[in-house]
């Protein structure tokens, strides 16, 4: 049997927002690799082992799917989301440089939707010009490095995406960040929580930076920051495309 390893996304959360690429990959998938939530998204079936692991052993877990790939297993590691967008992926090919032996195995990333994008589709086009995304998380560098960044991105007038604002382990982080922007942009700027997008429970609201709270974010609320020229529209909030 001849090995292959597949980094697939699974999306927001929702089944129809699965690739049919990635669904063909997970049928045929001998193992499949991840973060404990994102391998319980699997359906179990004969024939498939679930390898599911803590958030924090991400080097380890894409070591360990190269190792099964290299003798015959058809191994996906899963994603939230999209594999490359602050996911495993980039963990997938640190792990490869570090293992050169490994180079030779049938590897391929396959794309998912983010929450990013999901969140964005929801609150309206708030992502219609130039933008960046920030994972606010201090757990893989200094927050002093996650200040710089949200302030520089502000300066340019950039809209923002935030993903991880705010956990148990973080709680009192994403107040900093509220406390930045709104330095950095003024209290009107326009500000969209996304909380389990795509899901039954998926709830959005869009604020000003003025009326923002911390505790409106938790680890399942993609956050999505407009820039000067974000606008409401009924429901809707928009970026325009031209620049002013």
């Amino acid at each position: 049997m001849t090995g292959w390893l597949v980094i697939a996304g699974l999306g927001p959360g929702a089944d129809q927002m699965v690739t049919p690429e990635v669904a063909e990959a997970l049928a045929e998938a001998t193992d499949v690799v991840g973060y404990i939530p994102y391998v319980a998204r699997i359906a179990p079936r004969s024939g498939l082992t679930l390898h599911s692991s803590d958030n924090r052993v991400e080097l380890d877990r894409a070591t360990r799917a190269l190792q099964m790939a290299q003798q015959g297993q058809r191994v996906v590691v899963v994603s939230s989301g999209d594999p490359g967008v602050f996911a495993m992926a980039s963990a997938v090919f640190e792990a490869l440089e570090a293992a050169p032996q490994y180079q030779g195995l049938d590897i391929r990333v396959l794309p998912g939707i983010t929450a990013m994008l999901a969140a964005a589709a929801a609150i309206g086009a708030p992502l219609g010009h130039d933008f960046c995304a920030i994972n606010l998380s201090d757990n893989l560098k200094p927050w002093a490095l996650i200040e710089r960044r949200l302030r520089l991105a502000a300066q340019a007038d950039f809209a923002m995406a935030f993903y991880n604002p705010r956990s148990t382990s973080r709680p009192d982080g994403f107040g900093r960040v509220l406390e930045v922007l709104r330095e950095e942009c003024g209290p009107q700027r326009l500000i969209g929580f996304a909380r389990a997008v795509s899901m039954p429970e998926e709830h959005i609201v869009t604020v000003t930076l003025a009326e923002a709270r911390a505790e409106m974010a938790d680890m399942r609320t993609v956050v999505i920051l407009g820039n000067s020229a974000t606008r409401r529209v009924g429901r809707f909030v928009y970026t325009r495309r031209s620049a002013e």
